[in-house]
């Protein structure tokens, strides 16, 4: 019989206690922020209608990224490779019970079929926030300032990172009215843009040059096309485009948000999705060393009317763990996590009955502890609590039951302290505060 394989499926990851500690911190630091504005959690199915993400997700979501199969019961169905639909399926079944602004968040973990790359898995965890029945800037502004938030909250300076916003009615107007150019040359090259940062430029034209036509070259639309991708600045942009009125919530953003120097504008911010109605944009991290998109988003306003219900306005995004480990790693901003629990105890008395009470006595009021091997030698018990970082051994012997003073060793300092049980409860109080 051959050997069972120890590593995971391709595109995930065994998450160790000190993996999970850093997930659990991340996810806690996520909550924290996105509740200060009054999000409340909700989840939603591993598994999903396959209809749900043909009829709402993007084509190379959909056909090359999409965990799906068929059930006993001849139903198709597909592992969620993204939280929107569900959400919107969700909000669209309960339109007139739920109360508005609805404010949802949830962290959920994803599966999708990619070829696995720094910062991307094929099982990852999301943070999706979604803001339903709010329009326009007073809601953009909202959840691109919770999106910045959460990086000002690990400590993040602006110089680590850029805030890149763009509108697609913005572009739609460039490709239509200002290009003169159809909805079928139009969306390939929104495509196209959309990964304009993973080609050459060379490579990028020529790609574009096979959807246009003479007329279109005549035109000089490939010219009008970088023009507009190397334009930094709104004010820069012909007088036709500057003007109009797609970018009146763009040029509102910035007024508002002056001091955040890091939000910048960006015509090749797309978003891969089809359901974007108007602004999105997406976060980069500034470092050399992963110079890419985070996260992104933006507002999808026609979602939740698909499922035949009234539409309503929406703006959200989704931040992946993967991507934001690497952030804050790459930055010196995740500091050692502590683990869970505070002291490990020594049981040099082997009587159960009388150590076990003491013991659950500390628990109960708040103290986490691990209970040694009981005749295993102190020095390899210590050893053991070093190993697994916990900051504190606990020593209880005929000494300790005798006095009612139990050794409190910090591994750290070497210092060693006596206390009673209210005294040591005060004392990990101080200490978790």
């Amino acid at each position: 019989m051959s050997k069972l394989n120890l590593n995971p499926y391709k595109g995930a990851r065994d998450f160790y206690p000190d993996d999970k500690r850093i997930l659990k911190f991340l996810f806690s630091k996520l909550r924290l922020v996105v509740e200060s504005y009054g999000y409340e959690e909700y989840d939603a199915p591993m598994l999903e209608e396959f209809e749900l993400y043909a009829a709402k997700s993007g084509t190379e979501i959909v056909n090359q990224q999409t965990y799906n199969f068929t059930d006993r019961g001849g139903r198709k169905l597909a592992i969620r490779p993204e939280m929107t639909p569900s959400v919107s399926r969700m909000v669209a079944k309960k339109r007139q019970e739920l109360s508005y602004p609805l404010r949802l968040y949830s962290i959920p973990n994803l599966w999708r079929y990619e070829r696995q790359q720094k910062g991307r898995f094929r099982e990852h965890w999301q943070l999706n926030v979604d803001l339903f029945g709010l329009n326009g800037l007073q809601a953009d502004n909202e959840i691109i300032s919770i999106a910045d938030d959460i990086f000002q909250s690990f400590g993040a300076s602006r110089k680590m990172y850029k805030v890149k916003i763009n509108s697609r009615k913005f572009m739609e107007y460039f490709f239509g009215q200002y290009l003169g150019l159809s909805e079928a040359k139009t969306r390939p090259i929104m495509k196209l843009i959309d990964s304009f940062h993973k080609m050459s430029m060379t490579e990028f034209i020529r790609q574009i040059d096979e959807i246009i036509d003479d007329v279109d070259r005549e035109k000089m639309v490939v010219e009008k096309i970088i023009s507009l991708i190397k334009t930094e600045k709104i004010k820069e942009l012909p007088e036709e485009l500057k003007n109009h009125s797609s970018l009146d919530v763009i040029k509102k953003l910035f007024d508002l948000n002056k001091e955040k120097t890091n939000w910048v504008f960006d015509s090749t911010i797309m978003r891969g999705f089809d359901y974007y109605t108007d602004i999105v944009f997406e976060i980069f991290d500034e470092n050399p060393e992963n110079n890419r998109s985070m996260m992104g988003g933006g507002r999808y306003d026609g979602l939740v009317g698909l499922f035949g219900v009234e539409p309503i306005s929406t703006v959200g995004f989704g931040l992946g763990d993967a991507t934001l480990f690497n952030f804050v790693s790459a930055h010196g901003l995740l500091n050692e996590i502590s683990p869970e629990t505070d002291a490990y105890a020594i049981l040099i008395e082997t009587d159960l009955s009388r150590t076990i009470p003491i013991i659950q006595s500390l628990r109960t009021r708040g103290v986490n502890i691990a209970v040694g091997e009981i005749g295993k030698k102190i020095g390899d018990q210590i050893a053991i609590a070093v190993k697994k970082k916990i900051p504190y051994v606990i020593i209880i012997g005929g000494e300790e039951l005798k006095t009612g003073k139990l050794t409190l060793k910090e591994l750290s300092s070497k210092k060693e302290y006596q206390f009673n049980n209210l005294e040591l409860i005060d004392f990990f109080k101080t200490k978790n505060r």
